[in-house]
């Protein structure tokens, strides 16, 4: 695969890093966990859409745009990210926000993610629940071209092909270091929402005959709509590249049995995830995606998914920031004395 054919600014902080979780596989008395420090890629805290918007906002770039549009929930890891490149380039940004929780907590609509959209110079317009956001989006950005404005729009996640080339080059990177360290990933597991982070996976890892098997854990979508979605964009990622035919129906594996309420509606489990990560780890996860992503993980290694000889490897896939918009979640609110246990 050769991604220097596609327009593409390096401002990722790349590799990240690839480390053991010690204390959690103790705890856990499971395989080993490794974790892949994708909240670590730089611009506006990190996180799995820097990869992507690399690409995306390049071919921005190359065709002229003076305006960046795109749509998400709430508190959008993407749109935060979008928000930030979007700054450094000197673009503007709008952004839709899809109301997905129906919350009413001024914490959740104005803090966390949200914040930083405003921060980094953004604008936005909010939706209610249930739309189709890249209609909305495409109507939006019509009324601007009106104006005389260049408008380049990104679906939300930033999942289409030419972002889901950020993941398939991060298949390559992450068994390039394992290859450097003696080890053999028996799997990866991490959060997918909408596709192209594990498109992107999917298509790297097949190129590079890899046999890993991925899996997802769900956070939105139905297990069949989740694996439909993804194993579309994984086959229209494989032709980008030239390698078309690579991804077959089975590679793609999704496990929905974490979603809880819907989206963006933290779960117990998930909550309970977030603090080990936390306490045991020093690693901060985040209510929507990863920390999900980690309550499926842990739930599958107690239920003996995997053997005690794995090598599982994580993939953070960021959204840190958010947490500063679910503190009523944690039960906090405020700061109060704690004894010493």
């Amino acid at each position: 695969m050769h991604f220097s054919r596609f327009p593409r600014l390096h401002w990722a902080h790349l590799p990240t890093a690839l480390e053991p979780m010690d204390r959690l596989s103790e705890t856990l008395e499971g395989p080993r966990i490794w974790i892949k420090r994708d909240d670590c890629t730089g611009m506006s805290t990190g996180g799995n859409k820097t990869r992507k918007l690399e690409f995306l906002m390049a071919e921005a770039k190359a065709q002229g745009a003076d305006l960046v549009m795109t749509q998400g929930a709430t508190q959008s890891n993407h749109a935060r990210q979008t928000a930030a490149f979007a700054a450094r380039l000197g673009m503007k940004c709008h952004i839709l926000l899809e109301d997905r929780t129906g919350s009413k907590d001024p914490n959740y609509n104005g803090n966390g993610n949200v914040f930083l959209d405003f921060l980094h110079g953004a604008t936005a317009e909010k939706r209610p629940g249930g739309l189709d956001m890249n209609a909305e989006m495409e109507t939006v950005a019509e009324r601007f071209r009106t104006q005389g404005r260049k408008v380049y729009t990104i679906p939300g996640g930033g999942s289409n092909p030419t972002g889901a080339l950020g993941y398939a080059n991060a298949a390559m990177e992450l068994v390039q270091q394992a290859n450097a360290i003696d080890l053999k990933i028996d799997r990866i597991v991490h959060a997918t929402g909408s596709a192209g982070t594990q498109a992107g996976l999917i298509v790297g890892l097949k190129a590079i005959n890899a046999n890993i098997p991925l899996l997802g854990i769900g956070v939105r979508a139905p297990k069949p709509k989740q694996e439909e979605n993804v194993f579309n964009l994984a086959v229209a990622t494989a032709e980008k590249l030239g390698c078309p035919g690579i991804v077959k129906r089975e590679d793609v594996v999704a496990n929905t049995d974490y979603v809880g309420e819907g989206y963006g509606i933290p779960t117990p489990a998930c909550l309970k995830a977030i603090e080990m990560f936390a306490r045991l780890e020093a690693i901060l996860l985040d209510p929507v995606y990863s920390g999900k992503g980690a309550a499926g993980l842990i739930d599958l290694v107690k239920s003996g998914a995997f053997s005690s000889d794995e090598n599982i490897v994580f993939l953070h896939t960021g959204g840190a920031a958010a947490l500063f918009g679910y503190t009523d979640a944690f039960g906090y609110d405020g700061p109060v004395d704690r004894a010493a246990e």
